[in-house]
């Protein structure tokens, strides 16, 4: 028996992978079903909530406006934070 048995749910069927939150690693969820499917949330129970209509139109009107610089913020914290050089440097989830 593993000791990770002993903290997790053995119906649970979401992976857990490790992912960034500010300059720590913790563990995480894939969602391998429901409308997240393929997306790393906190929560396994976040796989099947409803989705916020008003947040999606807001986040995708603000992602047409700010997109670039977003992208270009993302990829500096990439290369710079040390959590996320310890993720893909060290090849956490692979």
């Amino acid at each position: 028996m593993l000791l990770r048995e002993f903290f997790t749910d053995p119906q649970l069927d979401e992976k857990q992978v490790w992912a960034r939150k500010g300059t720590k690693l913790v563990r995480k969820y894939r969602c391998t079903g429901g409308l997240r499917h393929g997306r790393v949330v906190s929560e396994p129970t976040q796989c099947f909530a409803p989705i916020n209509i008003k947040q999606r139109a807001l986040m995708k009107r603000t992602r047409a406006r700010l997109g670039g610089k977003m992208a270009r913020k993302a990829k500096k914290t990439k290369r710079t934070n040390p959590a996320s050089i310890r993720l893909n440097k060290g090849k956490l989830n692979r």
